[in-house]
């Protein structure tokens, strides 16, 4: 028996919150039928909710993969519905699914990390201290250098080298440089529960369902079966429920679930207590279910009586926490104690006691079988995420993001371009159905003409032979005289018949096309700067990339979509690592996994719960900021502004802001160092200079004092030579006297011998003469006293012995 829609659903609503049995399966049976109600109860002219979204899905999707039904096109084709004169091809034109795989590939190119920032108090105030010594560091950089040279001691508490010069650059350096071990613990386990989920692919679903059907959704949950014991899930938002939201990221969800067709025997996976009679219910209502909805009309559900549709459900609600606070009267020491959330203190122990209730958000899951009563699961979540900065708030498993949403209504980018697909199709066809209808130029023969002319051979000029001389050679042969000698209005048998009625309708359609071509792009914000089409070679490169740069504008809520869901994921991920970290029985187990490829983050990883961290994603820079960044980089190296090297490093940052800062930095860094070297420089030529003037004088004055010297040695020289020129002659005057005073002495012993030789003959003459005075006197006596003539005393022998005496004086 068929069960009718008011046995089938519930309109009793959802419970009310203040009910205080929540964990009853009553309480999680009425949300579960409330939900049903809400989404698959059928209206009077229109399916359910559900189904209508995903009916709606369903077509955005095959637009997206050019394979939407043709049969509304050959409607707009057919004549009555009759398709008998046409012969062309239906497959649909592939425009759209163009346009969204640029856009999903180009956001999916776009590459990004996970940072964290540790913003507890610990953490600030490591933080803090690190920025107040870098500043004592900064402040004492001078002194603490000087007395390193001179001391050689290092009074710096960083590394000298990285000090900066100005709040600019600490800051800088605070955002590039400095990164605490448990920030990089946390870093490092967020990636590798990332990469265990294999999030990018799940985030590239991600991104094609924000284009093509305006809205996202991922879940996580904790699951100690899984490698990372945390799960990343994509969400289909084609079978995703949710309260009434008008927020994009439908953070003021109070439900949230999915529809799941499984086997009849998953159900005691879930439920191992589920009956026998339960089972066939379930069956039952898989059955009525379709025919409901029937589906047997659509086959949109392909039931074969082995499966079933499960909706599971997460539920917020309230919870009261209460303690019993007592006050020890002897001590004054407060003590709380937990107690059931009725609790009361009795009428005759108020003074002793206080109820304490600190209300907090909570999370149910569920599971109901559509179409029953039956309720699989209804039990708290297991690891809520909650925030360490406000405990009293849990994030939902399920992050879903509708970037373009009104009065719960999605839109996307595919959507928009859905009437300009269509007649781009349409187009397609009239083009088809007209170059099957145009035929090529042709002929006229007037065969009456043809008749008149006598070619003279005898031989007849019947229209084949006419035809063969016009194709071949050009040429007719006509008679303007009858051969009565009239007029002959055959005068020219053969002329031409210009069929060109199809290639005007062909530009026009061609012409069409374009229009509902460039319509796309106008709608969709992709031109044809980013289409992949050929731009326009009369556009200057300039104004093409403002138009790829106009591209991107229109298509950055995708983008800032993606960036959301990751933010999001990898929020949850953090708390949720935190609770394993804290409660759960496999943390050893977690910890190894995620420091295996660096053990040097093991304590780190397992002080991850003491801390509370923001996290933010940063985005690898798009084509067009990248290209900015080294335009900007190549300026900076023509103009010697900066190195090589700082070059290499800006191209590594990702965000472009802080490149743009680091490069002011980096600039006017080398502007000081050319400034202190240019100081350097001219010291060092100066000094150079007065070394040289030194070196010049000194020269001089050496030169001078060489001359002195020359000068002092020559004199010297010149006093010894003439001193010794002096001895020299003296020496010789000495021996010239000497020798002087030998010959003198010679002379005058000669002279002396002379003399006494002189004295001697002049005494022996004397003596001779007086012998021969005292002979002559002898003589005389004797001559007178004989009276003897006169005697001549001169000698008549002048030789002596053979000696010839003649020659001297006197004779």
């Amino acid at each position: 028996m068929i069960k009718t829609s008011n046995e089938i659903f519930s309109t009793a609503g959802f419970p009310d919150v203040l009910d205080i049995n929540k964990d009853s399966p009553e309480f999680g049976g009425k949300v579960g039928k409330a939900i049903e109600n809400e989404w698959f109860k059928r209206n009077k002219n229109s399916d359910s909710r559900f189904y209508d979204n995903q009916f709606k899905y369903h077509r955005l999707r095959l637009y997206a993969r050019a394979e939407q039904p043709i049969q509304k096109y050959k409607n707009e084709m057919a004549i009555n519905g009759d398709l008998s004169y046409l012969n062309l091809d239906w497959t649909p034109v592939p425009i759209l699914p163009k346009f969204i795989d640029i856009v999903v590939n180009g956001i999916s190119n776009r590459s990004f990390s996970v940072k964290a920032q540790a913003v507890d108090s610990l953490a600030t105030e490591q933080r803090s201290k690190y920025v107040i010594e870098m500043e004592k560091d900064m402040v004492a950089k001078q002194m603490l250098m000087e007395g390193q040279e001179v001391l050689g001691v290092n009074g710096f508490a960083n590394d000298p080298n990285s000090v900066p010069e100005t709040t600019e650059e600490l800051n800088v350096h605070m955002q590039l440089n400095y990164k605490q071990a448990i920030e990089i613990a946390e870093e490092e386990a967020i990636d590798y529960v990332f990469k265990a989920n294999e999030f990018n692919d799940i985030k590239k679903r991600f991104d094609y369902d924000v284009a093509v059907l305006g809205v996202g959704a991922m879940k996580h949950t904790y699951d100690p079966s899984f490698k990372s014991g945390i799960k990343i899930e994509y969400v289909d938002p084609a079978t995703l429920v949710h309260s009434y939201s008008e927020d994009p990221y439908r953070q003021d969800c109070y439900y949230f679930g999915e529809v799941k067709k499984i086997p009849l025997t998953e159900l005691r996976k879930i439920n191992p207590e589920i009956t026998k009679n339960e089972m066939e219910q379930a069956k039952g209502a898989a059955a009525d279910w379709e025919v409901y909805h029937r589906f047997k009309e659509n086959q949109r559900s392909g039931f074969d009586g082995h499966e079933t549709n499960v909706l599971f459900f997460n539920y917020k609600t309230t919870k009261d926490i209460v303690y019993k606070k007592r006050v020890n009267p002897n001590t004054g020491k407060v003590s709380l104690i937990e107690k059931a959330e009725d609790w009361n203190p009795p009428a005759d122990k108020l003074g002793d006691s206080k109820r304490i209730v600190k209300t907090i958000d909570v999370w149910y899951e569920g599971a109901l079988v559509l179409g029953s009563n039956i309720l699989l699961k209804w039990e708290l979540v297991k690891n809520m995420v909650r925030p360490k900065s406000n405990n009293s708030t849990a994030m939902a498993n399920y992050v879903v993001v509708a970037p373009r949403i009104y009065d719960d209504r999605t839109e996307s980018l595919c959507q928009r371009g859905l009437i300009f697909a269509d007649q781009i199709q349409i187009v397609s066809m009239k083009l088809q159905q007209v170059a099957a209808r145009v035929v090529p130029d042709g002929v006229y023969i007037d065969a009456d003409g043809l008749n008149e002319i006598d070619l003279g051979d005898g031989s007849k000029y019947d229209p084949k032979r006419a035809l063969q001389l016009f194709f071949q050679t050009g040429s007719v042969i006509g008679r303007s005289l009858t051969s009565m000698g009239e007029f002959n209005h055959g005068a020219v048998p053969i002329k031409e018949i210009n069929n060109n009625s199809g290639r005007a309708k062909i530009q026009a359609l061609i012409e069409l096309y374009n229009y509902y071509l460039q319509m796309l792009r106008d709608v969709t914000g992709l031109n044809e700067a980013s289409d992949g089409s050929t731009p326009d070679s009369r556009s200057l490169v300039g104004v093409q990339k403002l138009a790829a740069l106009n591209s991107n504008t229109a298509t950055r809520h995708i983008l800032d979509a993606g960036v959301y869901m990751t933010k999001k994921i990898a929020e949850a991920v953090g708390y949720r690592i935190s609770d394993v970290l804290e409660y759960s029985d496999d943390k050893k187990t977690f910890i190894q996994a995620i420091g295996k490829a660096n053990v040097s983050i093991l304590q780190e990883i397992s002080k991850l719960y003491l801390h509370d961290f923001g996290v933010f994603i940063e985005i690898s820079p798009d084509a067009q900021e990248k290209e900015y960044l080294e335009q900007n980089i190549q300026q900076a190296l023509a103009k010697e502004l900066i190195y090589l090297d700082d070059a290499a490093e800006l191209r590594d940052i990702k965000n472009v802001k802080l490149a743009n800062q680091l490069m002011k930095i980096r600039r006017q860094a080398k502007l000081k160092e050319e400034q202190e070297r240019q100081k350097d420089l001219i010291k060092t030529q100066s000094e150079e200079q007065t070394k040289t003037a030194q070196a010049k004088a000194q020269a001089d004055q050496a030169k001078e004092q060489a001359k002195a010297q020359a000068q002092i040695a020559i004199d010297t020289n010149l006093k010894d030579l003439e001193n010794r020129n002096q001895d020299e002659e003296m020496s010789r005057k000495e021996y010239l006297m000497g020798v002087e005073f030998e010959y003198n002495m010679q002379i005058r012993g000669m002279e002396a011998n002379t003399k006494t030789t002189v004295e001697n003959q002049k005494e022996d003459r004397k003596d001779k003469r007086q012998r021969e005075q005292n002979t002559a006197t002898s003589k005389i006596a004797d001559q007178k006293a004989k009276g003897k003539a006169p005697v001549d005393f001169e000698s008549s022998e002048d030789s002596l012995d053979g000696f010839d005496m003649s020659s001297f004086e006197p004779k």
